[in-house]
């Protein structure tokens, strides 16, 4: 039996995983997919106070107060920075870490620097432009889109700025990686850094490939991986199993 921790993305919550749970359910395993603080469910939380720093101790939590071990965790979109900052903590831990069409920070970048400073205002004031609100999504079922639409919730921008940091490279530690892109979004022109535009994504994509201490994998879909193609991610997330 493995745990998986799942992460979730930017403007989502943990029931952007809803399709997900069931089938890792019935193989067996038992999955742990944390709300974290300020979006989803947990919206009525949310601050200017709200960092990177408050995800990442959102996950990290689960999996200590769990006592989970050898665990796989999966970052989804901006996810991928919150599991990347999870490593200093629980990174004896995990047994598998996986990218899922998500940022894939070195030490000292944030969100907002890796998209040339869209992600998020420069300077956070109190009482101002302290939420980014959600990027619009589409969904492969026109009826997935009109459910997940009011459930997308506006973002505290402080964990677009606040930067990751890593004592060392990812490939320097000792759990194996994966990175999963999705492939049915285009690759953005030369310098369009939009989050919406996935340029990043194609980034991570290209970093790891070819490189002998990941695993790529692909899925012919778009950025919503979890709600299109639930089946044949279980499938991937099972083989790591």
């Amino acid at each position: 039996m493995t745990a998986f921790v799942l992460v979730h993305g930017a403007w989502g919550g943990a029931h952007g995983f809803r399709k997900i749970r069931p089938l890792l359910w019935a193989a067996g395993h038992e999955v742990f997919t944390p709300s974290l603080t300020g979006i989803g469910e947990r919206a009525h939380l949310t601050s200017p106070q709200v960092c990177l720093t408050t995800h990442i101790t959102d996950v990290v939590n689960t999996v200590l107060y769990e006592d989970l071990r050898d665990i796989v965790l999966l970052g989804y979109s901006y996810g991928g920075m919150v599991v990347t900052g999870a490593i200093g903590h629980i990174g004896e831990r995990i047994s598998h870490l996986v990218y899922l069409d998500a940022f894939l920070p070195s030490d000292g970048d944030s969100l907002s620097t890796m998209t040339g400073g869209r992600a998020a205002p420069a300077v956070i004031e109190l009482g101002r432009d302290w939420l980014v609100p959600p990027v619009s999504r589409e969904y492969d079922d026109p009826a997935e889109t009109q459910w997940a639409a009011p459930r997308r919730t506006p973002h505290p921008a402080a964990c677009f700025t606040e930067p990751v940091w890593l004592a060392r490279p990812l490939e320097q530690f000792p759990f194996t990686r994966t990175y999963i892109k999705a492939t049915g979004e285009p690759r953005p022109g030369p310098g369009d850094l939009r989050p919406e535009a996935g340029q990043p994504f194609w980034a991570a994509a290209d970093r790891v490939r070819h490189s002998p201490a990941w695993r790529y994998r692909e899925i012919a879909t778009s950025h919503m991986i979890a709600s299109n193609r639930p089946g044949e991610l279980a499938r991937l997330l099972l083989e790591l199993a």
